[in-house]
């Protein structure tokens, strides 16, 4: 008998630990198209494959309480988020400066490496965006941190394409003057 997603989704909101891992296993070649995304280019010391496995143990916790799919992407955009920013701030804590990370918010640009201290300050830019209009910081964790293209970043935060597109372009404005 075959298990839809949808009633993995369930039993692993309910704790089951092997619906998760099966929801896990289905999702393990997308989850590494979004992990070489975020990390194209980059000089950083987490492989793609750790980086994944990384945020599959940050979800473990929560037994993945995603609605669905969509959801479930969001969820793994914003365990990614959590450790890039904890492993930048392990590689500044035993040295100034840290390694490289290529990332952009540029749709057109290829990913230049960014600074750990740049990653940092993006963090903290995001967690300031984020008292004033957390959507968009979600729209920025889908498709910074997430590798998810505009239809899935709408399709994660059950918004239109045009209100994802839009809050990218808010984001990316904010952000590059926070940076400043």
């Amino acid at each position: 008998m075959k298990t839809s997603t949808e009633d993995l989704l369930r039993g692993a909101r309910a704790g089951d630990k092997e619906a998760t891992d099966t929801l896990f296993g289905i999702a393990y070649d997308e989850l590494r198209r979004i992990a070489r995304r975020v990390r194209h280019g980059g000089n950083e010391t987490l492989s793609t494959t750790a980086l994944v496995h990384e945020a599959y143990l940050k979800l473990l916790p929560s037994a993945v309480p995603a609605n669905d799919t969509a959801h479930f992407k969001l969820l793994i955009a914003r365990a990614m988020r959590e450790v890039l920013i904890d492993g930048a701030r392990r590689r500044t804590a035993g040295k100034r400066g840290g390694g490289d990370i290529a990332v952009t918010l540029d749709d057109d640009v290829q990913a230049a490496p960014l600074k750990t201290a740049q990653l940092l300050e993006l963090h903290a830019a995001l967690e300031e965006l984020e008292q004033v209009d957390p959507r968009r910081v979600a729209v920025v964790e889908c498709r910074f941190f997430g590798g998810l293209d505009v239809e899935e970043t709408a399709a994660a935060l059950n918004l239109s394409t045009a209100t994802v597109k839009r809050d990218w372009r808010v984001a990316r404005a904010w952000l590059a003057k926070a940076l400043l």
